[in-house]
């Protein structure tokens, strides 16, 4: 066997052909590289790459950038995998690149990508693939789904959540969308792994369907039941986007579907039926077509009523017409989702390949810029020094705002409470309106500051460096905890004057969140 083929980057002929002896594990890639050339793979990555280097030494960043894909379907998991294939000459000219680049190389170019780069390559190259994609007529199927990523170190954003292999391990928890004709991953957002499935899905679905582009339409959205959510629900109706999403078991639902007489036998195990219903919290009411299977000894997709033990039932909710069998056979084709989530974890590693920065992976969202992060606790963690076992400091925590794009900067060493959050949020949008609020704004120096507290009857009012603490029935105390951090000297009764002003304030809070709380005037009519 011998043929030619041409090298993705520098254009020169390479013969393949058979050897007596072994010279490359890799020469499979030559299919892969003759793809990339007819697609012309480099000339659009040279285009857009947002990354270039004025040293004369400098790796080209295309090629590196194409030498962490080349490892990356060689079998890297790791970026330190990638130093195997630098002795690889075979491999090099096959690809093109004289000088394949060591694994810190590739690891900085990635640290170069900020939030604009990212957004600006990744735009980029998304239209680029969907060009490609072949227009269907009747529309493409849009399956969403999530996955878990485990993490063994110490990356941002790498939490404890749903974790069904690796209970209580930190992961991140990946959101998708694929167009499921096609096999395309459409768009992707990468979570922390405490968050739920269908977590933020309305804007996601948002951005998956803007980078669609003209000529392509959506037939069908599909999602299992972790997306049974009104929001999503609502959401595509409001678009008339046609959709299934399996049905979450709720107790009411059971109860509809164990009411069911009438069913459509399709075989000796299957049956069908359907009905509709408004579940609380809905605006509408929704066709839910059920599907029930006569329990044998194979394993089931339903899920058994206990009231009817005999068979399994799986529930579909639905805006398409047909009949619910053909609703069923429909659902069933986005099995093929967990083949797209199979090659991103085991063949691309893509739940292996980290930063360690939560941040340079959500920059690459386009909400990012757009966003205001706020972090901060309810109560400090267990700790040795004194001062943090005391009813002051077990709430001395921070909170930090920030804005990737503008915004202000600074530290503020002042009392501050999580009521202040929502006005000073309210501050950093302009938000012209009046409201109510318990707190106040950070950004504005004439606020009075104060922080109040309550835990197990006691209440806790901290302002002007003093700290007041009562039941209202039978402990009384002050602190001057700017002086004395241990809480050690009651000043009460000696300095009733500060007391009774920090009583009046503390009672007059409790008043007017009650008052409003019962006169349903939290809001500003």
């Amino acid at each position: 066997m011998q043929r030619e083929i041409t090298s993705i980057f520098n254009q020169n002929k390479v013969i393949l052909r058979d050897t007596e002896r072994a010279v490359t594990p890799y020469g499979g890639l030559s299919v892969f590289v003759e793809y990339l050339r007819k697609i012309e793979y480099a000339e659009t990555i040279r285009q857009f790459i947002p990354i270039q280097f004025t040293s004369p030494n400098a790796i080209d960043p295309a090629e590196t950038f194409t030498a962490f894909l080349i490892s990356v379907l060689s079998g890297a998991r790791r970026f330190a995998h990638a130093s195997l294939l630098r002795f690889d000459k075979a491999l090099h000219c096959l690809v093109g690149i004289m000088r394949f680049p060591t694994d810190d190389t590739m690891r900085n170019l990635f640290k170069r990508f900020g939030q604009a780069k990212v957004s600006e390559f990744y735009a980029s190259l998304t239209q680029w693939q969907i060009q490609r994609l072949p227009e269907r007529s009747e529309g493409y199927s849009l399956d969403l789904d999530s996955t878990v990523f485990e993490r063994y170190g110490h990356q941002q954003g790498a939490l404890k959540g749903y974790n069904p292999k690796k209970h209580g391990r930190p992961s991140h928890h990946p959101l998708l969308a694929v167009l499921s004709e096609a096999h395309f991953v459409l768009h992707a957002w990468l979570r922390s792994g405490n968050c739920s499935s269908s977590r933020g899905v309305v804007e996601f679905l948002k951005e998956a369907l803007a980078l669609l582009a003209k000529g392509h339409k959506i037939r069908v959205v599909r999602a299992d039941s972790g997306f049974f959510d009104d929001k999503l629900l609502s959401f595509l109706e409001g678009l008339e986007l046609p959709y299934i999403v399996v049905a979450r078991m709720t107790r009411w639902i059971k109860n509809e579907a164990i009411r069911i007489r009438e069913w459509i036998d399709l075989d000796s195990t299957y049956s069908v039926a359907e009905f509709k219903m408004q579940l609380y919290g809905w605006n509408r009411e929704r066709r839910i077509v059920v599907v029930r299977e006569l329990v044998k000894d194979k394993p089931s997709m339903g899920k058994r009523l206990f009231n009817i033990p005999e068979y399994t039932f799986r529930l579909f909710v639905t805006s398409l017409p047909f009949a619910p069998e053909e609703i069923w056979r429909d659902y069933n084709q986005r099995s093929d989702m967990e083949n797209r989530i199979a090659e991103l974890k085991y063949d691309l590693a893509a739940d292996d390949f980290c930063l360690k920065e939560f941040f340079a992976t959500a920059a690459t969202m386009p909400w990012f810029k757009n966003t205001i992060f706020v972090i901060t606790a309810d109560h400090t963690s267990e700790a040795w020094q004194p001062f943090y076992k005391n009813r002051v400091g077990q709430y001395s925590i921070p909170i930090l705002f920030y804005q990737p794009e503008g915004g202000p900067s600074g530290h503020q060493g002042v009392v501050a409470q999580q009521t202040d959050i929502m006005p000073t949020l309210l501050d950093m949008l302009h938000y012209p309106k009046s409201f109510v609020a318990f707190g106040g704004s950070l950004l504005r120096n004439n606020e009075s500051r104060f922080s109040l507290s309550y835990l197990n009857g006691n209440y806790q009012l901290i302002r002007n460096g003093y700290a007041w603490q009562t039941d209202y029935n039978i402990s009384n105390s002050l602190y001057h905890f700017e002086n004395d951090s241990l809480l050690t000297k009651n000043l009460y009764p000696d300095q009733s004057s500060i007391a009774t002003e920090s009583d009046k304030l503390l009672k007059a809070v409790i008043q007017q969140y009650n008052n409003r709380i019962i006169e349903n005037k939290l809001l500003i009519q």
